[in-house]
């Protein structure tokens, strides 16, 4: 009998030490509210589409250094000439990390700090809620503020539980230029909150973009859902090594760049 209770033990302690195990590989390091606040800043007020393209491409942050070096050797092409040299350099970058080639300052950014992109990839892969919420609780703190607010660039709406910060014309994105340590924070006396957000060139992402899902690329923020061409992605912690999202087109995983070219465009005399 008491070798029975014994082996009983030995089993439950053992199950006990194989559920904590499964529980530590199930998820990433997790982040608390404040932390969270922290690391959304920088991106919190970029509009809907591309804050959910750089939040999917962060879950990837092992082919951003590579995408930015790519992104900046082509940075003297813009709009159809791009998505061309995309597709003919056939680069083995997920779709979401290809979504930001036109934004190679975003890309320098990510790449420039990749501890932070890290830390922000493995918190859309284990909180996404928690990420949501922490870009509403920046969003709001800029807007009550007075520095977010609607202008030619970007609608900002509110919905149900949320603020939208929406393109004016879909087919073109610019890249809000601010410091967190400025917009996140009461304005002192006398400060111009209208000049605290500034803006980069108008870039184009329809036509050929289309691809890579910027035709869909938004939030469900009541139900805290990130959408990517219109399917809603849901790359997790735990099928992170597996997971292929949906997009119209099926992507092709290649191993390498098939040629790497400078794609210059020649002016006839």
């Amino acid at each position: 009998m008491i070798k029975n209770r014994m082996n009983l033990k030995f089993q439950l302690a053992t199950a006990a030490l194989m559920l904590t195990t499964v529980g530590a590989f199930a998820q990433g390091p997790m982040l608390g509210p404040g932390q969270l606040d922290q690391v959304v800043q920088r991106i919190a007020l970029y509009p809907d589409p591309l804050l959910a393209q750089v939040l999917t491409a962060s879950t990837y942050s092992n082919e951003i250094p590579e995408a930015a070096a790519w992104a900046n050797h082509h940075s003297h092409i813009n709009g159809e000439n791009l998505a061309r040299a995309i597709e003919e350099d056939r680069l083995p970058f997920e779709p979401s990390v290809q979504a930001l080639l036109p934004f190679p300052s975003v890309l320098n950014m990510m790449s420039g700090d990749m501890a932070w992109t890290e830390s922000l990839g493995n918190a859309v892969l284990s909180q996404r809620v928690d990420v949501m919420e922490a870009v509403q609780r920046m969003r709001r703190r800029a807007y009550d503020f007075g520095y977010l607010r609607p202008g030619p660039q970007y609608r900002v709406a509110y919905v149900p539980g949320a603020i939208e910060i929406v393109p004016v014309d879909p087919a073109f994105l610019l890249v809000p230029v601010y410091d967190p340590r400025i917009v996140f924070f009461a304005p002192r006396p006398g400060f111009f909150v209208g000049g605290a957000i500034t803006f980069g060139p108008r870039i184009f992402i329809g036509g050929g973009f289309s691809v890579f899902g910027w035709g869909g690329a938004r939030f469900g923020w009541r139900e805290h859902a990130i959408f990517v061409d219109n399917h809603v992605w849901e790359r997790t912690y735990v099928n992170r090594t597996t997971y292929v999202h949906t997009y119209a087109r099926p992507f092709e995983r290649r191993a390498a760049p098939a040629r790497v070219e400078r794609h210059e465009i020649r002016r006839e005399r």
